[in-house]
């Protein structure tokens, strides 16, 4: 039986620059989930965000849609759909919990399937540890 686990935008571009401070750490993490057979799980943000961090962090546009293409075709990744249930879902969670906003969607998509979610994002994982089971990415 397969794992779920909601990972955060910042482990996917930790991931995807080589130049970050985590890249082998998350690389690593990563490698290593995949190889337990872990099914990773983001809302479809993640690509949004992806994208804009790695041309905002290398000024490569090109660099940035073709991350955000390759996530799309992960086979072990499910991006969620922003309904209108996902949608209030996070609203309530960043109300509650007083996160930022597209942090709020990776608590609320964990919160909604009962799934760990997996971030390198501290201030994220303490609150998120109010409502849902957080994992620090070692």
């Amino acid at each position: 039986m397969s794992q779920y686990v909601v990972v955060d935008a910042s482990v996917w571009v930790s991931r995807l620059i080589e130049e970050d401070v985590f890249h082998d750490l998350c690389r690593q993490w990563l490698k290593g989930q995949q190889s337990k057979g872990t099914q990773f799980v983001a809302p479809a943000l993640l690509l949004v965000e992806v994208a804009a961090a790695i041309s905002r962090r290398t000024e490569d546009t090109d660099l940035a849609r073709r991350a955000a293409d390759a996530l799309k075709t992960l086979p072990d990744l499910r991006l969620v759909e922003m309904s209108n249930d996902v949608v209030q879902s996070a609203v309530n969670v960043g109300a509650e919990l007083g996160v930022r906003g597209a942090d709020a969607f990776y608590i609320a998509v964990a919160q909604q399937l009962g799934l760990p979610l997996a971030t390198l994002d501290s201030d994220q994982r303490q609150r998120a540890a109010h409502v849902i089971e957080t994992w620090e990415i070692e």
